[in-house]
């Protein structure tokens, strides 16, 4: 049987390490930071299960971090870890996302229940987005499981690069979004290159998805960036 993996995101050493033991005890495959940008990097490395989180941290705050998940992912459980007074990071971390929150100091009994319970809520989460329609504007459709990509009656042939665009440009459709949104949710926030590439790769998709409709999909706002969305 596959062991569950579980990403902690924690400053505190003794915090830390006790929820390492604890987790690997109970027979979870642990991953840990102690930074922001450390757990990010972690988080885009592998796939995890579940991922505790504190909001307190160095590099970027917890509560940054869970923002930027957020942008690539949906469903992976958040779990966030607390101190007692932070009523605006709870408010904050679950309007951003986060499924659940525990408070410090916390009993392991409870955090352990909290994680049983969003382990199983996953699968029953994914397998109803799995169900819906496939991300879809106008006659152009994508299935993100499948990688298919068709407008109208025509399939498209779609690099990875320019896939993870389009799939960001429709899940934020009718938003306008500027060059470095596109650049942190599509290459990575340690991307240090010009962001020129987003103006070369939406001309890319363009070609493949608009050059031979009479009605574009994807809009240039001057000065601001790009939005998808029917009409001008």
């Amino acid at each position: 049987m596959t062991k569950n993996s579980i990403l902690v995101v924690e400053d505190e050493e003794k915090i830390l390490r006790l929820l390492e033991l604890e987790l690997v005890y109970e027979g979870y495959e642990v991953g840990k930071a102690n930074d922001g940008l450390k757990g990010f990097e972690l988080y885009q490395n592998q796939k995890w299960d579940l991922i505790l989180l504190d909001v307190m941290l160095p590099g970027i705050s917890g509560i940054e971090l869970l923002r930027r998940i957020r942008t690539q992912d949906a469903y992976t459980p958040v779990i966030l870890l607390t101190a007692k007074s932070s009523v605006e990071d709870k408010v904050s971390g679950l309007d951003l996302g986060a499924n659940d929150y525990i408070t410090k100091p916390f009993q392991i009994e409870e955090l352990l229940a909290r994680i049983r319970a969003a382990l199983r809520l996953k699968p029953s989460v994914q397998s109803q987005a799995e169900e819906t329609d496939a991300l879809q504007i106008a006659d152009l459709s994508v299935n993100e499981k499948t990688r298919l990509v068709t407008r109208g009656d025509n399939q498209i042939e779609l690099t990875p690069r320019e896939f993870d665009l389009l799939v960001y440009l429709l899940k934020n459709k009718h938003q306008v979004l500027s060059r470095e949104q596109i650049i942190e949710a599509v290459w990575g926030y340690d991307y240090y290159g010009d962001t020129n590439v987003v103006d070369v790769y939406i001309r890319y998709i363009r070609k493949k998805i608009d050059l031979a409709h009479v009605d574009p999909l994807i809009h240039t706002v001057r000065g601001v960036g790009y939005v998808l969305r029917e009409g001008k």
